[in-house]
């Protein structure tokens, strides 16, 4: 990378934080792009940081499965979400997500209902692209693990954090125009597990989950 760089300035009171922020989004808005070679010493004059912080941050991006390492050869961004993997994605989603809906709805602690609504009722405004982007896709992750954390179920909390379905489906293809919708589903999803209603809460999540899969789609059919 030569010439203006594409990232903001970090903040140095929370430095590893920020480099990993900031290379995440980069690979979500494909700043850093697909196939991507990643230049750990490029990076770090980039973003005016030292070499170490951005080693850490790559290693988290590549838990979240966002860069893939291989011996001799460095770190390279992810692909993207072939149709196979997407429905794929999509089908583990169903049979977990589901379930863990249900689950919270009859195991929930008082404290974990009121935080999943709270997080329900978030408005995350419009603005620039890929700040948005990034504050909405931190959003959706976050309520989702606010129900499967909720399910009392460690081993199925794993599974689901183990997809980190939101970070691949968003660099695939973001809905902008349907965020509203989203919202909305989020709402009635966390108003049927506050309400301890288990099986209208399995009922909203695969709602949601099918009509977020519709929405996706149109990446592999434009």
């Amino acid at each position: 990378m030569t010439g203006a760089t594409p990232f903001s300035r970090i903040k140095r009171s929370t430095l590893g934080d920020d480099v990993y922020e900031t290379l995440r989004s980069a690979v979500l808005e494909h700043t850093l792009a697909p196939g991507h070679r990643v230049n750990i010493d490029a990076l770090a004059r980039d973003l005016e940081v030292s070499p170490t912080p951005v080693r850490e941050a790559l290693a988290r991006l590549e838990s979240d499965g966002l860069v893939r390492k291989r011996a001799l050869a460095g770190y390279t961004v992810s692909p993207l979400l072939t149709r196979a993997e997407f429905t794929d994605l999509f089908d583990m989603r169903l049979l977990l997500e589901c379930n863990a809906a249900h689950r919270a709805a009859e195991h929930a602690t008082d404290p974990q209902r009121d935080e999943l609504s709270q997080e329900a009722a978030r408005i995350i405004e419009g603005g620039d692209d890929h700040a948005w982007h990034a504050a909405f896709t931190t959003h959706d992750a976050r309520l989702h693990h606010l129900v499967a954390q909720a399910s009392a179920s460690p081993l199925l909390l794993d599974a689901i954090t183990r997809l980190h379905a939101h970070l691949h489906l968003h660099r695939r293809h973001f809905p902008y125009e349907h965020t509203a919708i989203t919202h909305q589903e989020h709402r009635d999803l966390a108003k049927a597990i506050t309400d301890g209603d288990a099986d209208r809460a399995g009922k909203a999540m695969r709602r949601h989950l099918t009509r977020a899969r519709d929405r996706h789609l149109v990446a592999f059919t434009e």
